[in-house]
């Protein structure tokens, strides 16, 4: 089974997370697979796409454990796989020509927010909490949390939410406009939201979107710059202290 699913019906594509099993943390198995997937998307007639996840997490980030287990001389180069494929995963989702919709439930933890950041509406479910982790564990922030979060919630909220790795509940992340829609049933709200769009005129659709979204260079300088303090935070005695510690836990 792919750690990555794709179903396309009616010109809706839908790509689920699928590795519940670890909370569909983000491995290099699951990012190489979400990219696989949106290529098909790209070559298909779907008209929006839907993003949403199994198991009882949305995702829970990087797979702190991964890090820690791996030696440290191999550290930086599992980092560069794992942070450099999450950067070419959320520039494919900016990069789709199609409105991208995910749906979010469970905990979104670490770098996993970033698949939240890029895609253009954001439906979260009742229990859906938001939350950092990176000042704690001693990693440098990725996932876009500092090259496409300040731009969506405003730059000082979000460093105060870094700083003080504070958790956003469903209803502070859509009051802050995080995400846009709250939502009992996640998947059926993104569903409707899927519809309308899919139902637009397909021109006007594709303009707001080149408008509208981020400036893509300027989010790729964002994530590279992300990438670079990521591998020398990681290398640090201070990251490894905190990995053990948060481990512990």
């Amino acid at each position: 089974m792919s750690a990555a699913t794709l179903r396309i019906e009616e010109r809706i594509a839908r790509l689920t997370l699928n590795r519940p099993h670890r909370h569909n943390a983000l491995v290099p198995e699951l990012l190489e697979a979400i990219r696989e997937q949106l290529a098909r998307v790209r070559d298909s007639d779907a008209a929006v796409l839907i993003l949403d996840a199994e198991g009882r997490s949305f995702s829970s980030g990087g797979d702190v454990a991964g890090f820690h287990e791996t030696p440290r001389s191999q550290r930086r180069a599992y980092a560069e796989k794992v942070v450099g494929t999450l950067n070419a995963t959320l520039l494919d989702l900016l990069d789709l020509p199609v409105p991208t919709v995910v749906a979010v439930h469970g905990l979104v933890t670490g770098g996993s927010l970033g698949l939240v950041l890029a895609c253009d509406i954001a439906v979260a479910g009742d229990r859906a909490s938001f939350a950092p982790w990176y000042t704690v564990v001693g990693f440098s922030p990725d996932g876009g949390w500092t090259a496409l979060m300040p731009e969506r919630i405003g730059r000082a909220r979000a460093l105060d939410i870094q700083l003080t790795n504070r958790r956003l509940d469903a209803d502070e992340a859509h009051r802050l406009g995080l995400v846009q829609y709250r939502a009992e049933d996640t998947g059926a709200t993104a569903r409707a939201v899927a519809e309308t769009i899919r139902d637009a005129k397909a021109g006007s659709v594709g303009r707001t979107l080149a408008l509208t979204r981020p400036d893509r260079a300027t989010v790729a300088a964002g994530l590279e710059a992300e990438y670079r303090h990521f591998l020398e935070q990681i290398e640090s005695d201070e990251a490894d202290r905190g990995m053990a510690a948060f481990l512990k836990k």
